[in-house]
């Protein structure tokens, strides 16, 4: 087999609210619109899209969305600035030897923001 890529789709209640944090806020580049789903493209890799006709699937931090990068507190302070609400300042977690935070979507999808420290 040989792949070409992926895509990980999530089902959504307002396409305008999530392409409004995908693209705007997350920065993500908007790949194909095919009206009832629009797929962005993610740095490094892979694509994610978000559905109407799909339900809105989560709890408490399962699934998890998360973006690597290797400067967590900027993106955190840009995300502030941008009127995003985060509970908890980046933290290291031991157990998993990464620098993260974490953050809504506005379907209730937990992002992470993470970067691996080793």
């Amino acid at each position: 087999m040989k792949w070409e890529g992926s895509i990980i789709f999530f089902g959504i209640t307002d396409m305008g609210k999530t392409d409004n944090f995908y693209r705007e806020k997350l920065g993500l580049e908007l790949y194909k619109d095919q009206g009832l789903c629009r797929i962005y493209k993610v740095p490094g890799g892979g694509m994610i899209g978000f559905c109407t006709h799909q339900e809105v699937i989560c709890r408490y931090k399962s699934p998890i969305i998360t973006f690597l990068t290797p400067d967590v507190d900027y993106c955190y302070k840009n995300l502030l600035e941008n009127g995003i609400s985060i509970e908890e300042k980046p933290k290291n977690n031991p157990r998993f030897n990464i620098y993260h935070f974490f953050l809504r979507d506005p379907d209730g999808y937990t992002v992470e923001i993470q970067r691996f420290l080793s």
